[in-house]
């Protein structure tokens, strides 16, 4: 696990190779705009926020397929984390498109090609 400023769509790839084949688990900070990457299950990321400060309603976990870097589909919003009936969002992804958004405005700051 680990938390990035910046991370090339290649380092990427060679963690997807290493854990699942084609994708990189990760959990953002929509507020202090953070990214932690690099982990078996959003849950460990999630924590690792939680102990250094963020807020639940702020965490937001999501995978990347390096793969697809580019496209619609380099960014999938989808995790256990994700479900939160207090703030409307009853599913594992992530159904609020300002959130969506504000997801993607923050990885793109952060994976550089």
């Amino acid at each position: 696990m680990k938390q990035v400023d910046t991370i090339s769509v290649g380092e990427l790839t060679k963690l997807a190779e290493r854990m699942y084949g084609d994708l990189v688990k990760a959990v953002v900070d929509i507020e202090k705009e953070l990214l932690v990457i690099d982990v078996e299950m959003h849950v460990d990321a999630e924590e690792f926020l939680l102990q250094n400060g963020s807020k639940q309603a702020d965490l937001w976990g999501i995978n990347f397929y390096p793969g697809k870097f580019g496209s619609e589909d380099f960014i999938e919003f989808d995790s256990m984390i994700n479900i939160r009936p207090s703030q409307n969002n009853r599913s594992r992804g992530v159904q609020d498109v300002s959130i969506q958004n504000k997801i993607r405005e923050i990885v793109l700051k952060k994976i550089k090609k």
